[in-house]
């Protein structure tokens, strides 16, 4: 029987805990869902659902891995902006301790 019930079904909890923050769907929803299935219904839904969710950020992770003109310019301007925080910092810290600060 699958119901959410951390004390007693850890194990059932944590997998309705995963699909419902993959899918959406409320914890009660999902029980209602799984009302008179077994846990294995569960672990096969939860399996598909998570499998589906990694093979849409593996697809992502690869399209922005090989595209190295998107990589270099993601890599410019967190260099910009770092760069120009930074410089705010040290601006902030050579006036809090007396230094004179570089034109």
């Amino acid at each position: 029987m699958v119901r959410y019930d951390l004390k007693e079904k850890a194990g059932v909890s944590n997998l309705l805990d995963i699909l419902s923050a993959v899918t959406g769907k409320t914890i009660p929803e999902l029980e209602q869902h799984f009302e008179g299935k077994m846990y294995g219904h569960l672990k096969g839904e939860v399996a598909e659902a998570v499998s589906g969710m990694l093979i849409d950020l593996q697809e992502r992770y690869h399209r922005f891995r090989n595209d190295e003109a998107f990589l270099n310019q993601v890599m410019k301007d967190g260099a910009e902006k770092a760069s120009a925080r930074a410089s705010q910092t040290l601006k902030a810290v050579y006036e809090a301790i007396g230094f004179v600060a570089k034109p």
